[in-house]
């Protein structure tokens, strides 16, 4: 795992800054607390239910980072000691490979957080990280999904400048119902 990336999403009126780091050991209690709220586990295939299981899911999230091909961040409000703050989130890039023109983005916000512009702002810094890291292997392309019935997700894509580009077909189980494909460029 790259524990020096960090990444810093600024403050708005109504929110404090974010700052974005690969996950660790040291947010599983956390990671549990997150997934207690019905509604994140509703619009996520993940299943975190208790310890073993954040464990099993941060293991993944940094064997994302060490294979590089997926780069798993928790998303936390900015405090003295920016590697400590609060969760509020997690961004992914996944599904990269070197040469491949695109990749896929992914998020959710804690339930505490939502409202704040939290997902907008993180997906933002991730967006810039990953062209600024990626750009010059070939990524032109970064692809968001989520179901039609998910609003929220449809803002969020639009406030990160995701244009709507495809409604996809349902492709049960794994996505039950049509969902949109949101498009960002890398020169846009």
């Amino acid at each position: 795992m790259n524990d020096t990336v960090l990444l810093h999403a600024g403050a708005t009126p109504s929110a404090p800054a974010l700052v974005l780091r690969p996950w660790c050991r040291g947010d599983i209690a956390a990671l549990v607390d997150a997934f207690r709220d019905p509604t994140l586990r509703h619009w996520t295939s993940s299943v975190v239910e208790n310890e073993a299981d954040a464990m099993q899911w941060v293991q993944g999230q940094e064997r994302g980072w060490a294979a590089w091909d997926r780069f798993g961040f928790a998303v936390l409000e900015a405090q003295p000691d920016p590697a400590h703050g609060q969760l509020v989130g997690h961004v992914v890039l996944k599904e990269v490979a070197f040469g491949k023109p695109s990749a896929e983005v992914g998020y959710w916000t804690a339930a505490r957080a939502r409202g704040r512009g939290v997902a907008p702002r993180a997906l933002e810094t991730l967006t810039g990280w990953a062209f600024d890291t990626l750009g010059a292997d070939g990524l032109e392309r970064l692809e968001l999904l989520h179901q039609v019935d998910n609003p929220a997700s449809c803002r969020v894509a639009y406030k990160s400048r995701y244009d709507l580009d495809t409604v996809l077909a349902a492709a049960p189980p794994s996505f039950p119902r049509e969902g949109h494909l949101h498009v960002r460029r890398r020169h846009t």
